[in-house]
């Protein structure tokens, strides 16, 4: 295996926009590894600013000179970049919280790279919302910088979500002039990444740790092309168009079809593997490439399922959405998942799938959507069976129906009783078939699928 060590990246030439300050909120893989990675590059940002709720984080990062190291697997090896330096602040620390308030109301960019929306808000004083609103008020009240506002968490209406709970913190009074200075963007971030924290694991693959002494490491993988929400502002017209620093990012007029496409695409089909991967007995996703079968089945539900679902529902509005550029898209991100250099577990992949099971979300959000649009997905509703299976192992040694298990996950949405029983047609269907697969020794896989295409 080959680690090359990356130098920091730093442009030779200082940028126009050199002295823009850059805010994130969460210090994971994501912000470290895509955001502030980004940022650093771009060499258009003089600051950096991070909030981290783990003390002990903040105080390595301090200590090693605002300085932290990320792992970026390529297709071929494994490059170390260190990135910093820059300021992390602890928001339950009060003057970490002045600091990070006046960094907003400074920043012309600020990412949330939280585990959930639901982390926007709470009521500590630390709050991301409280915090928001508090510097954008600022930022109104000086007519400082224009700002954007990446949300990436994985959901397809994180920013509206994040926009409402900070303007309920901004008094009615405020708010218009404080919409001028500020716009939530969605994200569609089809960048797989984790954090090893496995000491012989480290070691084996040569990880550097993020801090030195360290007992984590950042990995990502090299892809970098993430998708954003068009980018305008309210107000009276006359503001000079807003420039961003992190050039890389693509705008689309229309994110939502892009969105779709990543959670029952993308994450449908990684799960998918995750959960066929743990009933075969694989450790790492990318060991799935040993596996012709397998291969050939994910790539089927891949572009035969969701992707002729996707190119049906939003045909004409993108390339991705035709035959050729899903097909295009598909290869390209099973070529990724099993990249030997980012050491993906099935474990990790496939861990809550309470969550993955749940109405919306990215294996029976995937049947619904394909059932909508007239497509049999027969391939993620035996995905579905399998997730339930590594859940509820019980499920294969019975006859009792699925529904006794998948109902109580769906109560929340409470879903329309004629699509329900559609789609707990479709996973009794995949249970037969996984008892099938079970029999014949995990072998074959796509072959179980054969009699859908004669």
């Amino acid at each position: 295996m080959t680690i090359q060590n990356s130098p920091s990246p730093q442009p030779p030439a200082p940028s126009p926009l050199r002295r823009r300050t850059f805010v994130g909120f969460g210090f994971g893989p994501i912000q470290a590894g895509l955001f502030l990675y980004e940022a650093f590059r771009s060499d258009s940002f003089g600051k950096l600013v991070v909030a981290e709720v783990a003390p002990d984080t903040v105080n390595a990062v301090r200590r090693a000179g605002g300085r932290f190291s990320v792992n970026i697997a390529q297709s071929d090896r494994t490059e170390i970049a260190e990135i910093g330096p820059l300021e992390i602040e602890d928001p339950g620390s009060a003057s970490d919280r002045q600091r990070l308030v006046e960094a907003v109301a400074e920043a012309e960019e600020i990412a949330t790279a939280v585990p959930s929306v639901q982390f926007y808000t709470s009521p500590s004083p630390g709050s991301i919302h409280h915090l928001l609103a508090q510097g954008l008020r600022r930022k109104a009240a000086a007519r400082g910088p224009q700002a954007v506002v990446y949300a990436a968490e994985n959901h397809n209406h994180a920013a509206e979500t994040l926009e409402a709970r900070v303007f309920e913190e901004i008094p009615e009074n405020e708010r218009a002039r404080v919409a001028t200075r500020v716009r939530f963007l969605n994200t569609v971030i089809g960048k797989m990444s984790g954090v090893v924290s496995d000491a012989d694991e480290i070691r084996m693959q040569g990880l550097a740790t993020i801090t030195p002494g360290g007992h984590r490491a950042f990995l990502v993988e090299a892809f970098n092309r993430i998708l954003i929400s068009k980018i305008h502002f309210a107000g009276t017209g006359d503001t000079p168009s807003f420039q961003r620093g992190m050039r890389s990012f693509e705008e689309k007029d229309d994110l939502l079809p892009f969105e779709e496409a990543k959670l029952h695409g993308h994450n449908a089909t990684h799960a998918l593997a995750a959960y066929v991967g743990a009933l075969r007995g694989v450790e790492r996703i990318a060991d799935l490439g040993k596996h012709p079968d397998v291969m050939a089945f994910l790539r089927a539900a891949f572009i035969r399922e969701s992707g002729q679902a996707f190119v049906r529902k939003h045909a004409g509005k993108d390339p991705l959405f035709t035959q050729e550029g899903y097909r295009e898209y598909a290869d390209d991100l099973l070529a990724r998942m099993v990249n030997p250099f980012l050491h993906d577990s099935v474990e990790r992949v496939g861990r809550d799938p309470e969550r993955k099971l749940a109405w919306d979300d990215r294996l029976v959000g995937t049947l619904r959507v394909s059932l909508q649009q007239g497509v049999k997905p027969a391939r993620y509703a035996f995905g579905t069976a399998a997730a339930l299976a590594v859940l509820e192992r019980n499920t294969l040694e019975t006859d009792i129906p699925l529904a006794t298990w998948l109902l109580p996950l769906w109560r929340m949405a409470s879903p329309n009783k004629q699509e329900e029983e559609k789609v707990l047609g479709l996973v009794e269907e995949g249970r037969k078939r996984l008892r099938r697969w079970r029999a014949a020794g995990f072998q074959d896989l796509e072959g179980l699928f054969e009699e859908l295409y004669p």
